[in-house]
């Protein structure tokens, strides 16, 4: 069994479009999103929808949370104050519908499988926080604070945007990187291909993809997209923001 797991999203449907075509190209046979699909860029309705059309399980990430935080307020300014960041995420909450709402407001905030056997969690941060940040470097120190107490075999997340696959402590750590807003210096997006066998082993790929990313920043400018900064997409880096 093939899943590939997608992260970070970032409301850049054509990144996504591109990333389940090479994802379905390379034999996956599920897709799951482990959060940051919307916020940043300026596709949150055709990313929601996407995903929802396909019955894609998903967690929510940081972002979800701030966007359904501001959901619940009745007097919301469009981009309040300087804030770019929080001029994002209510400009983010101005274009979602109930329908949108409704499957967002639905995800978990992690999800437990078991596929082959291996015992999995999909966070978007970490077991502890959605805001945690898990990097190559991690220690078993550190993913020991990360776990807070939760047991697995793989740790799937996000987050970071820095793809990566390592063995720590017992716990194998799957990072998907980025679908739609790279910061390590590639502005292909990423995602992890993880192909689950028999007793317990699995084969983890960090897979990069092109796609055009014209008609992002075309969208990007046409919707008066808030913390739109041209050159981090095509850079795939990340200089603040939101």
């Amino acid at each position: 069994m093939k899943i590939a797991f997608i992260s970070d999203i970032h409301a850049n449907f054509p990144a996504l479009c591109a990333a389940i075509a090479e994802a379905e190209k390379m034999g996956a046979d599920e897709i799951i999103a482990a959060g940051d699909m919307i916020g940043g860029g300026p596709h949150p309705v055709e990313v929601v929808r996407a995903l929802s059309g396909r019955s894609c399980r998903a967690v929510a990430g940081n972002i979800e949370r701030k966007v359904l935080a501001m959901a619940g307020h009745s007097k919301m300014k469009k981009h309040p104050g300087k804030n770019i960041k929080k001029a994002n995420i209510a400009w983010t909450r101005s274009r979602l519908g109930p329908d949108e709402i409704g499957w967002l407001s639905a995800l978990p905030g992690s999800l437990r499988m078991n596929a082959g056997g291996t015992e999995t969690l999909v966070v978007h941060g970490s077991p502890r926080n959605d805001t945690d940040y898990i990097y190559p470097s991690v220690t078993r120190r550190a993913l020991s604070r990360f776990m807070d107490g939760v047991e697995t075999r793989l740790l799937v997340c996000g987050h970071s945007h820095i793809p990566f696959f390592k063995s720590v402590g017992g716990v194998k750590v799957v990072n998907c990187g980025s679908v739609g807003r790279p910061v390590d210096g590639d502005n292909a997006g990423s995602f992890a291909l993880v192909e689950f066998g028999e007793t317990y082993r699995i084969n983890v790929k960090i897979v990069r993809f092109s796609y055009d990313i014209s008609p992002v920043i075309e969208d990007l400018r046409s919707r008066e997209t808030p913390g739109f900064k041209e050159q981090e997409y095509r850079d795939g880096v990340k200089r603040g923001g939101a």
